[in-house]
């Protein structure tokens, strides 16, 4: 596997991944898909990553699934495997124990509007554009694009994108509540840093007992997912971190949470 389809980067307690095809603005092959799965699954192994960043590398963030990969596809069974290996990554992604943000530059489409789709936070820059295209070419979102953006954006929405291949540009995507931020291409990444610095200095614990309450309980029943997040506040009790963070409180001074 290239290990040059995508970079990594770590500053401080935040985990920067960048996809690295530019030339191809950044359309997944199989091996990039392995090689993202590979680097989400050693962000759980290590503990004192707190954020997570996706971003591509040049003037896309990701333009799909790579078209020849596509074509030389012609039976049922080797269709299914691309479909599952991208629902895997994406899957993974929604799942990761930390918040991961996408910082979309330039282009989502695809697969790649896919991708940002299971990012928990989402900031595009100005010239961003969201679309799933799929229809054009005679299938249909295949790594969990049809659920996740049906979701964020409500049936209708999400059908009229999906039923046309339209783009949606960045101004209309956080009219839509798809994005949470639009910033400029130049400020994209100091944004996102920003706001994973923000998230980073919070208790780790909580921020996963957030996300488990919030991509769980969206798929129980209303009393069911209550009762997760009674547990979950719960059990944050026996942690070193609610003592920090009330000590901090009544001592008047910012909290240093440790993840314990």
């Amino acid at each position: 596997m290239d290990s040059t389809l995508i970079t990594t980067e770590r500053r401080n307690s935040i985990e920067i991944i960048q996809l690295n095809r530019s030339d191809k603005l950044n359309a997944l092959t199989r091996d990039m898909i392995l090689a993202l799965t590979d680097s989400f699954k050693t962000i759980e192994e290590h503990s004192d990553v707190r954020v997570v960043i996706l971003t591509g590398s040049g003037e896309a963030f990701c333009a799909g699934t790579d078209i020849a990969e596509l074509a030389a596809t012609t039976d049922h069974d080797r269709a299914r495997e691309i479909s599952e290996r991208g629902q895997v990554l994406c899957n993974q992604i929604e799942n990761c124990s930390v918040p991961v943000i996408a910082a979309v530059n330039g282009i989502a489409a695809g697969g790649g509007c896919e991708l940002a789709l299971a990012c928990h936070l989402r900031i595009a820059a100005t010239n961003a554009q969201f679309s799933l295209p799929e229809t054009k070419l005679g299938v249909v979102p295949a790594y969990g694009g049809t659920r996740r953006l049906a979701r964020e954006l409500g049936n209708g929405r999400a059908l009229e994108m999906m039923l046309t291949g339209r783009s949606v540009p960045a101004e209309q995507a956080l009219q839509f509540g798809l994005i949470n931020r639009v910033t400029t291409a130049s400020d994209l990444m100091k944004e996102a840093e920003l706001l994973a610095t923000e998230i980073a200095k919070l208790a780790p614990l909580a921020i996963r007992a957030c996300l488990q309450a919030v991509i769980k309980g969206e798929e129980l029943p209303l009393a069911e997912g209550l009762r997760l997040e009674a547990e979950l506040f719960a059990s944050l009790f026996t942690t070193e971190d609610v003592r920090e963070g009330t000590r901090a409180f009544f001592e008047k001074r910012q909290p240093i949470f440790k993840g314990k």
